[in-house]
């Protein structure tokens, strides 16, 4: 265990051989031991700190991982959403006798919205944003509004632009989901109307 300084003790000695000054500075022993120290005069660690060189006599692939770690402060890590990160914390685990957590006007939207029988299915509400379209949708308008965002990022009306084309696809997956919900509600609906007929 290092020694607490003390003005009352004696200063240490310098540890640079035949050094007769007080060590007033220290600098690690080694990589591997780098809260063991050596005490130093000025000079000697000036010259110790210009000659020490961590990663000495590591290959590159020690090296690599030693930055690595270093990253993460040596502790592990692990891809987000797993150990339970992607899914929702049960009530009893977070206490919240307040309701602090539970009404702040964030959570009131997200509550209002789920209880609006004409909000959008959360499955759908991106493709909704990236053609620009609310909710309640019907076949015309979402044909209409593809056309117009296929023309305009049509990677020919935009000189090849990569943006354009990533828009582009984008926008086509947005109206092939948007289409085939829309296509199974009518199926769904004229089943219902058939049933229903006497």
């Amino acid at each position: 265990m290092p020694r607490k300084w003390n003005p009352m003790l004696p200063p240490r000695a310098c540890d640079a051989p035949g050094c007769c000054a007080a060590g007033e500075f220290r600098a690690p022993r080694s990589r591997s031991h780098l809260n063991d120290y050596l005490w130093f005069c000025l000079p000697h660690v000036r010259e110790y700190n210009q000659a020490w060189d961590y990663y000495k006599g590591m290959g590159p692939n020690e090296i690599e991982a030693n930055l690595r770690n270093d990253t993460s402060w040596q502790r592990p890590t692990w891809p987000l959403g797993r150990l339970g990160g992607n899914q929702r914390f049960a009530p009893g685990f977070l206490r919240d006798p307040l309701g602090i957590l539970r009404d702040t006007p964030l959570h009131a939207k997200r509550r209002a919205k789920a209880a609006d029988p004409a909000a959008a299915p959360p499955e759908l509400r991106a493709a909704l944003d990236v053609l620009g379209l609310e909710w309640p949708l019907d076949q015309p308008a979402l044909k209409t509004r593809y056309k117009e965002l296929a023309k305009r990022f049509h990677p020919d009306a935009n000189g090849g632009d990569r943006g354009a084309e990533d828009r582009l696809k984008d926008v086509n997956r947005a109206y092939s989901l948007l289409r085939q919900r829309l296509g199974a509600a009518r199926v769904g609906l004229a089943t219902a109307e058939a049933g229903a007929r006497p």
